[in-house]
């Protein structure tokens, strides 16, 4: 597909999606919830595919959230596409994982977006927050609920609640970023978390990732533990070669061969 609003591009076992609306900070227009949808439906059925990087293009922003004059132009509101908000904030049964670097402005839905991805990677310039009340909305996007969850209930209220914006470093002190670095070391620490992500084996990786995201939902960490051999994922992972390979891998004292079976 050739599309108008992002860039996509596959490296080996890895997928770069980027937003390519740089003139108006990567926000969403109807085009792009729509293109949205379809690179995230085309990296989940990718089975070649296990890590997707999505960032902004532009240097200036990862996404300033929804693009308010083309609702205004349209004189209605956007229509998500069957996973949600941006193609992702609904996706729940996607277990591969995604990475958000983000370099700039990631508020609103911009935030919301890389709340949904499993990693974030910042630049000490970026800024993040749910603006949304300033303006007289809510965060739909699911970026209050996630918020709460991922760095706790007080901390999450002081965001909502006031609508401050947050830099790089107060997010990794809250616990929502990952990593923080200067612009210039940007790439390179994206490169290092992919390589080491890309080192294990890929259904091992979906497998954590399913559990531990199924396992929230479960009343405590027994249920959760006697919950996950039920779990999709899980019991691809245990039935795989690639399961053995790690352990003949080990014993025979090499690199592990991945086959993603």
């Amino acid at each position: 597909m050739q599309y108008q609003t992002l860039s996509v591009e596959r490296r080996g076992h890895l997928t770069h999606l980027t937003l390519n609306r740089p003139e108006v900070m990567n926000a969403i227009n109807q085009t792009m919830h729509d293109e949205l949808q379809h690179a995230f439906d085309s990296f989940a059925s990718d089975d070649t595919q296990y890590l997707c990087v999505v960032r902004g293009a532009g240097g200036r922003a990862f996404c300033a959230g929804s693009d308010l004059k083309s609702i205004a132009a349209r004189g209605e509101p956007h229509v998500y596409p069957r996973h949600g908000y941006a193609g992702l904030i609904e996706r729940f049964d996607l277990d591969k994982p995604l990475l958000a670097a983000v370099d700039g402005v990631a508020v609103g839905g911009g935030f919301e977006l890389a709340l949904a991805c499993d990693l974030i990677i910042a630049t000490g310039h970026s800024r993040f927050g749910l603006p949304e009340p300033l303006v007289g909305a809510v965060a739909l996007g699911g970026g209050m609920h996630r918020l709460a969850r991922q760095i706790g209930l007080k901390q999450a209220m002081g965001l909502i609640l006031t609508g401050e914006l947050v830099g790089a470093e107060e997010g990794l002190r809250l616990g929502f970023v990952n990593a923080v670095v200067a612009p210039e070391a940007f790439e390179a620490e994206i490169e290092r978390w992919c390589t080491s992500i890309l080192r294990c084996a890929p259904l091992a990786t979906r497998a954590s990732k399913q559990s531990v995201m199924r396992g929230l939902a479960e009343p405590d960490v027994e249920k959760a533990m006697s919950a996950q051999q039920g779990y999709p994922a899980f019991a691809d992972w245990y039935a795989s070669a690639d399961r053995l390979e790690g352990a003949r891998a080990f014993a025979e004292k090499r690199a592990p061969v991945w086959t993603g079976g």
